[in-house]
């Protein structure tokens, strides 16, 4: 249990969950008190899990790239034998950064500052005179470069957590690796990043963006554009499309704060579901994809594969969405009511050309900083964040849609709750 902090009285939680009377409240402090967002670095991002990066960004032995995660810089790389490895990218001399390009490929790196060099296994690698200093000097390690203290892979996704201590991976995955495995299965042959990294910021407290990542009950009204737009690019109308009734529609809690929706929807997926505007060539290409997929995991899986469209949060920050583009999202606070977000796109790697380039249209036109989607949400968290300055009078979040149903469905709220009992249970220490 976390210790008792007087910002957080024991009587004023910020989560107030009644389950015989199905509410659900977040006191709206949790968005815009700095001494949360201390607890949360100390108690989530300094514990939980973290999303590193792929595997396929790494495609070479010596092949390296900087990544911000939780606060710290590293660097994650293969080194010559092909082993992956995660260290922080600091000198243990004095402090500098080992490695200043973003990316590239090295067999060691050298400290501009004094010259001390590694190899990329994270060995000292320098060479002094016998009396500059003791024989023994690196006998511990104290010159090598630091590992992260976990560092783990499940599917080709990297992850690292900066405490020694606490459950493995694969545990604290849960449920998530159903889901992960129903994206990553696209492909027999493996997925990869394409496209490069986008990055942008956003004025609002980050866990806005966790909320808002999984959050189906948001979309006819905060994305009404882009149902107009979609109505024509896929050339089934947008009327007909608000009309449909889905066919899949679930919400559900996959353990340790993680969640996905699950829904049926009309545009076009590159892994098997074709639309009319993709022509003859591209429903043949759907066709056979979908048989394929019949031919490895039966008609049941393979039907959820290529249909099914899944926005998951794995907890605390790290986004999956395999829905009309198969994209991975990180977020990270930078103050209290500033984040900074990251995303990729994946795709099979054996995927046909058109199909890539539909795919890449489809991500960057909805989940791009410059799509339909994404602006569209960042008005929608910033004005959040704005209107949380009236807390004084309207001091809760109310996240109770659907509690009271057995069977949670894709727009009600249940994997909210999902991520703020988790977030409770860590940062409030409720057991």
């Amino acid at each position: 249990m976390a210790e008792a902090d007087p910002l957080l009285p024991r009587d004023a939680p910020i989560v107030r969950e009644d389950v015989t009377r199905s509410t659900f409240r977040v006191d709206r402090r949790a968005f815009v008190d700095p001494a949360i967002l201390k607890r949360e670095r100390d108690h989530i991002f300094s514990t939980c899990w973290l999303y590193l990066g792929h595997a396929s960004e790494l495609k070479r032995p010596n092949d390296f790239l900087i990544r911000s995660v939780g606060g710290r810089e590293l660097v994650f790389n293969r080194d010559r034998k092909g082993a992956v490895h995660a260290f922080f990218n600091v000198c243990p001399h004095r402090g500098a950064q080992v490695v200043r390009e973003s990316s590239g490929n090295a067999m060691s790196f050298r400290c501009f500052y004094h010259g001390w060099s590694f190899n990329n296994n994270g060995q000292f690698a320098s060479r002094f005179d016998a009396e500059t200093y003791p024989a023994d000097f690196n006998a511990e390690g104290c010159a090598n470069l630091r590992s992260v203290p976990r560092l783990d892979s499940y599917r080709d996704l990297w992850f690292v957590n900066f405490s020694a201590e606490g459950e493995s991976l694969s545990d604290y995955l849960a449920g998530a690796k159903e889901i992960i495995d129903l994206a990553v299965d696209h492909s027999e042959i493996g997925m990869e990043v394409v496209g490069g990294t986008q990055e942008y910021s956003i004025r609002a407290n980050w866990k806005l963006l966790a909320e808002n990542s999984n959050d189906g009950y948001h979309a006819s009204e905060t994305h009404s554009t882009y149902i107009d737009y979609l109505g024509v690019s896929t050339g089934y109308g947008a009327q007909a499309l608000r009309n449909a009734k889905p066919t899949l529609s679930r919400g559900i809690d996959l353990g340790n704060g993680h969640a996905v929706i699950e829904y049926a929807a009309a545009w076009g997926r590159p892994v098997a579901q074709s639309i009319p505007t993709w022509g003859e060539h591209g429903k043949a290409v759907i066709d056979a994809k979908r048989a394929r997929l019949e031919e490895l995991y039966g008609p049941d899986r393979a039907r959820r594969i290529a249909r099914g469209n899944r926005n998951m949060v794995i907890f605390p920050n790290l986004v999956i969405n395999d829905i009309m583009a198969l994209t991975v999202r990180t977020f990270y606070p930078e103050q209290v009511d500033e984040l900074h977000v990251t995303g990729w796109a994946l795709a099979p790697v054996d995927e046909d050309p058109q199909f890539r380039a539909w795919r890449l249209d489809n991500f960057l036109e909805f989940l791009g900083p410059g799509g339909f989607a994404t602006p569209d949400d960042v008005e929608a968290l910033e004005s959040a964040q704005k209107g949380y300055r009236n807390l004084a009078e309207v001091p809760f979040n109310d996240l109770s849609r659907g509690m009271a149903r057995a069977e949670k469905l894709h727009d009600d709220e249940e994997q909210m709750r999902a991520f703020w009992r988790e977030w409770s249970r860590r940062v409030e220490g409720v057991a």
